[in-house]
């Protein structure tokens, strides 16, 4: 399908209240998720069914995570961010859903907090609202959005332009093979990374590990906002 043709000046007055509308997005995230306080976002795919290990082991580490005295925040969708909240809400912690609207998914899952529900139009005013107020990510099996997050949020690591926080992948079996091509040909074959880059990133199947690298991490850090 081709785009209706506008002309320049109706573009131009388009953009002008976009700019509110993005800023819109942006004042009331800050405001409303600073008050909830210290989070961990847990990242996955939409597309995992609840009698799948993956959505257990998200169950189970979220559950974990709020008896630290943690809130979860995943993107409010099923699958493995519907096993987060559910996890969230089996503790009675805070279970907050970071909503986009799309044109096949998705609607708020039903363990996100009613008072957490965030709906966002642009994601890039969501991915900001995941990295400012998570003290740790969490990523299980996922798609192509699970990547972006995981590159992202390293990226943003690496160039300091967030504080460093514990990167944990969940799923040695779904992950290894990415980080084994990270090893041998971005970093050593090419040297596009530097290997110490490569501590960034924590790989393990169990909940209660995923708890002890946080914990340890904040042995020697304070609980804050990263930027």
């Amino acid at each position: 399908m081709n785009r209706p043709i506008k002309s320049w000046t109706e573009v131009q007055a388009k953009s002008s209240w976009t700019m509110f509308k993005i800023m819109s997005e942006f004042v009331e995230g800050f405001d409303r998720l600073e008050e909830i306080g210290p989070c961990i976002s847990i990242y996955g795919s939409a597309r995992i069914p609840e009698d799948n290990p993956y959505y257990k082991l998200g169950v189970e580490v979220a559950e974990k995570l709020v008896a630290e005295g943690y809130g979860i925040i995943t993107g409010g969708g099923p699958g493995i961010m519907e096993a987060g909240n559910r996890g969230a809400q089996n503790a009675h912690g805070k279970s907050v859903g970071l909503n986009i609207d799309l044109p096949f998914e998705q609607s708020s899952n039903k363990y996100v907090d009613p008072d957490k529900n965030f709906n966002f139009h642009y994601f890039f005013a969501r991915k900001v609202m995941f990295v400012k107020y998570a003290q740790a990510f969490v990523l299980l099996p996922g798609g192509f959005g699970t990547m972006d997050e995981l590159f992202e949020s390293l990226t943003l690591i690496q160039t300091k332009k967030i504080d460093r926080v514990p990167v944990i992948l969940m799923g040695s079996e779904f992950w290894s093979g990415l980080i084994e091509w990270i090893k041998t040909t971005m970093s050593e074959k090419f040297h596009n990374i530097s290997p110490g880059d490569l501590d960034l990133i924590h790989i393990t199947d169990d909940p209660n590990e995923v708890v002890r690298i946080i914990t340890d991490f904040y042995s020697h850090f304070s609980l804050r906002p990263n930027f």
